[in-house]
């Protein structure tokens, strides 16, 4: 099996690994999945990261190009043999020529995945349901089972007997209620990063915006984020310039488990807004997960340097939230 990379790695702009393996479900293909489980000395990619390779598919990068190309080599003879390997590059690993410019070791687990592997299939039917799992392998048997209620390592390994466990939480959502080319923007730049993402515009055009993938709803704001479901890993940034419409999806969104919650407005009429939430019923504690104005403050007011800060804030809270 002939497993060369592109020239060109868009494939490393791919961070859930799950669709490249659905992907390879459905088209009746074995591939191989391969998981960075253990950095020593620093380097550009944290244990958790990972590839899919199957025919025709690449997802997913390990190092920034250092060992791509040699793990592809592996790949395909996991594939063909079924059997898993622990690759080690840099300080004591055996392939001296493949050198980390970062001068990091890195230890990498090769595992087969079949197309009717019931813990493959156990992993996407999680994901559909959006609920955190644990994937638990030594490389040759794998098992799915719930995360645990406190959040655990991203991944961690074993080292006798071997067993590696990886978490898998639920894809990232953003929803942006508004209309402007700073909602459009937002909207766009958080497809791109890999969130999936809602448009919210009440009573808007019949014709969704020309944004790729992008979801559209007309429906008022407590139905539309009703309709998506704010949970632990879904995002809300509201930024409508209409206080009426900002109102009602704060009201929706700031008492949900929602993590982020922004609406973007000039600080002088923050506690103007606060006053009209707290008559709308809102507790206090409610209130103080309110980002506002919304976004780090980067210095831009442009809609795409507005949409960067945002985008930036969510990343930053996911991060340090993760790492709590």
């Amino acid at each position: 099996m002939d497993l060369t990379l592109p020239e060109w790695p868009m494939f490393g702009l791919a961070e859930d690994m799950r669709p490249a393996l659905r992907a390879a479900v459905a088209a009746g293909e074995a591939a191989a999945l391969v998981t960075l489980y253990r950095v020593e000395g620093g380097g550009p990619r944290p244990p958790g990261a990972q590839m899919l390779l199957s025919e025709g598919v690449a997802s997913g990068f390990l190092s920034g190009g250092c060992v791509e190309a040699d793990v592809a080599l592996h790949a395909a003879e996991t594939i063909a043999d079924g059997e898993p390997r622990r690759l080690v590059y840099g300080e004591g690993g055996p392939w001296p020529d493949i050198r980390l410019l970062c001068g990091a070791r890195i230890e990498i687990l090769v595992e087969r995945t079949a197309p009717d592997d019931p813990a493959v299939a156990r992993l996407l039917a999680e994901q559909d349901a959006r609920r955190p799992v644990v994937w638990i392998t030594d490389g040759r048997s794998r098992r799915v089972e719930p995360a645990p209620n406190h959040r655990p390592p991203d991944c961690v390994a074993a080292a006798d007997p071997f067993e590696l466990r990886r978490l898998y939480e639920p894809v990232p959502r953003l929803v942006v209620v508004g209309a402007d080319p700073i909602a459009l923007a937002t909207a766009s730049l958080g497809a791109q990063a890999g969130f999936e993402t809602t448009l919210v515009r009440p009573k808007g055009p019949q014709a969704p915006p020309p944004l790729a993938g992008v979801a559209y709803s007309r429906a008022e704001p407590a139905q539309a984020l009703a309709a998506v479901g704010l949970d632990p890993w879904t995002a809300v940034a509201v930024a409508t310039h209409d206080w009426d419409t900002d109102q009602a999806a704060l009201v929706e969104a700031l008492p949900s488990p929602a993590p982020y919650v922004g609406v973007l407005g000039a600080r002088r009429r923050l506690p103007e807004r606060l006053m009209r939430l707290r008559e709308a019923g809102l507790d206090e504690a409610s209130l103080s997960r309110l980002k506002a104005p919304i976004g780090l403050d980067l210095g831009g007011k442009a809609p795409w340097e507005v949409a960067v800060s945002v985008i930036a804030e969510i990343i930053a809270g996911r991060a340090r939230d993760g790492a709590a």
